[in-house]
């Protein structure tokens, strides 16, 4: 039986890594990844050899069944994102669906647990994280205002993904809706500028705005009810 292994990979500080994920990418026939120049940056870390083939958002169905028919010969295979855990807000569900459907129980899928920005910001936010709601990367016009109304007059946490460029308005929506709500925000987590934000919504996007570098990296954003 070939295995498909979904494999979490460091958000940002490379030494996240864990045993069983490089023992895992090791071992595979094949390691697919969204970007092969990011992943091997990766992999030259931890003297890893394995082939890569590259997996993400615009590949095509002839792309999968090209994976299928390196399972079908028997071989395994490793998957993994740029950053952090495949399939959680990112193209590798849609494989993992397609894997499923296909071999049914044929092929095993095994998850190897690691580094997750959402259970990062989480662990530090100092707030209960029985119940809440994680919207991933929201969309960039369609349904995005609609989000943020619904965050305003929810009263659950929600918790979601920003790119430096759009952190700002987002902040400057969620404070168009409710400006005191608080927000607790992770930026460049792990990484060597790694920065938390607390505060109301006003607070945190007037202190982003205060200096340009407080809107580089990638966004964490955990809004509370």
């Amino acid at each position: 039986m070939s295995k498909f292994y979904v494999v979490a990979t460091p958000i940002g500080n490379m030494e996240d890594m864990t045993f069983r994920a490089i023992l895992t990418l090791k071992e595979v026939s094949l390691i697919l990844c969204e970007d092969t120049r990011v992943t091997k940056k990766l992999l030259s870390k931890y003297e890893i050899g394995t082939k890569v083939m590259s997996y993400h958002e615009h590949s095509t169905l002839s792309k999968i069944e090209d994976i299928i028919k390196i399972l079908e010969d028997g071989k395994d295979i490793a998957m993994v994102s740029d950053a952090g855990t495949p399939a959680i807000s990112d193209p590798g569900s849609f494989l993992v669906t397609k894997i499923r459907e296909h071999f049914k129980d044929e092929v095993q899928i095994v998850p190897i647990p690691g580094a997750s920005a959402l259970t990062t910001i989480l662990s530090v936010s100092g707030m209960p994280s029985t119940d809440f709601t994680f919207l991933g990367f929201l969309p960039h016009k369609k349904g995005r205002q609609t989000l943020f109304r619904e965050i305003a007059d929810s009263e659950r946490t929600y918790v979601f993904y920003e790119s430096p460029h759009r952190i700002l308005k987002s902040l400057e929506a969620l404070v168009g809706l409710a400006p005191k709500r608080k927000v607790f925000i992770g930026r460049e987590m792990t990484k060597m500028f790694e920065e938390f934000i607390s505060g109301t919504a006003q607070e945190a996007l007037d202190f982003i705005k205060t200096d340009l570098n407080h809107e580089r990296g990638e966004f964490a954003v955990v809004v509370f009810p």
